[in-house]
């Protein structure tokens, strides 16, 4: 026998879940926003969170109660879209699970059980913000970050960043490798695993990092390669996108999902980080690097290419977009996957003619407002004399 309160906690979660999302009002041209999250907590089968047995749970209350849905890694298989999420429980552990849906914008759904990884990091305290590699090697590789206390200091706060690796065939079995090492970095956040070899060797892109919270003498997004992921090892990080000051990577930046292959070049989507006095800030920026050197940036447009809007302001961490999950279909539509202030995640939807105008059609950020009046200024000269020969 369940208790009563089961049922209407069930027909509630169907309700959402069963929801048809749908274009939001926002336009400028470059992607769609979808209007309602396509993972919350309220998505997390009730099995996860509460114990059914009317016995021991006479009140039906949480014992493991979830407090966040949010950065996914994303892939598509087999005609169907899967979400490995971030799922951060009352505790503040984070772990993963897999949610599926038939078209990618709603309907998604959490298999029976979240994703138990091997033990193999005893040291390891939290995992978090998975993104996935479908690589030419024939495995799909999740990067992740692996955060352990920093055991130098007394200070409970302060901890160690490492890059985990697992890989899988089907997202249901997954195998732990070491963690990458990265010898001129002592911290790692944010890397991403490039989809193909690169002159023999896996590539990783990588966010060398001097403490846990500050990136300190770390240059922005790194790129680096190895010979073996089973035993991932970079010498080297060549630094691809800069921190700048004054611009929207100036506290920090990272690579958010895996790049996208196109006739012109990879296309990238990153994080970018500014401080402000509401706190730090976080947004979405694009650009895109060299087809056979994609260590080579050979566009960068200015400014920011998504940034938080009404209520995906709201949330553990506000003013923040964090994404580290695309699909790309066969059509050249882009699904795009963020989390809006570590609370939730949405979706939206561009293309690869889209995202490509839009990176090689902007233009850079001159660096000062004088040369940024000077180019809007151009902008609005242009395009008065466009008016004017269409009156």
């Amino acid at each position: 026998m369940l208790h009563e309160r089961y049922y209407i906690e069930k027909d509630r979660q169907e309700k959402l879940m069963s929801r048809k999302n749908e274009p939001a009002d926002f336009y400028n041209g470059v992607y769609t926003r979808y209007k309602y999250p396509v993972l919350t907590r309220q998505h997390i089968p009730l099995t996860w969170k509460y114990d059914l047995d009317i016995k021991s749970n006479p009140n039906f209350q949480e014992r493991l109660g979830i407090n966040a849905v949010l950065n996914s890694g994303a892939i598509k298989l087999n005609g169907k879209y899967y979400l490995v999420a971030r799922i951060e429980g009352n505790d503040r552990k984070s772990f993963f699970g897999v949610a599926e849906s038939d078209n990618g914008i709603d309907n998604f759904r959490f298999w029976d059980y979240p994703i138990l990884l091997d033990d193999t990091c005893k040291e390891e305290t939290n995992v978090y913000d998975m993104r996935l590699t479908q690589h030419e090697d024939g495995w799909i590789y999740g990067v992740f970050c692996s955060e352990s206390h920093d055991d130098s200091t007394n200070d409970l706060s302060a901890a160690v960043a490492a890059a985990g690796i697992v890989r899988t065939k089907d997202l249901k079995k997954w195998e732990r490798l070491p963690n990458l090492v990265t010898k001129r970095s002592p911290q790692q956040r944010n890397v991403v695993l490039h989809p193909e070899f690169v002159d023999g060797k896996y590539a990783f892109y990588t966010r060398p990092m001097d403490s846990f919270i500050d990136t300190g003498s770390g240059g922005g997004i790194g790129f680096g390669l190895c010979d073996d992921i089973e035993h991932a090892v970079i010498d080297e990080e060549k630094i691809l996108s800069r921190r700048r000051y004054h611009q929207i990577t100036e506290a920090k930046n990272g690579e958010c999902v895996v790049p996208i292959k196109t006739d012109k070049g990879w296309l990238h989507i990153a994080h970018g980080v500014r401080n402000t006095a509401a706190g730090l800030r976080y947004v979405l920026y694009a650009y895109a690097t060299d087809l056979n050197d994609p260590g080579k940036v050979i566009a960068e447009p200015g400014g920011l290419l998504l940034g938080p809007l009404g209520w995906e302001r709201v949330g553990d961490v506000s003013n923040v977009v964090f994404s580290n999950g695309a699909i790309v279909e066969e059509n050249g539509d882009i699904l795009l996957y963020y989390a809006g202030s570590d609370t939730r995640v949405y979706v939206a939807k561009t293309s690869i003619e889209l995202l490509s105008d839009y990176i090689f059609g902007t233009p850079e950020d001159p660096g000062r407002s004088v040369l940024c009046v000077q180019q809007r200024c151009e902008l609005i000269k242009k395009n008065l004399e466009v008016l004017k020969n269409e009156i």
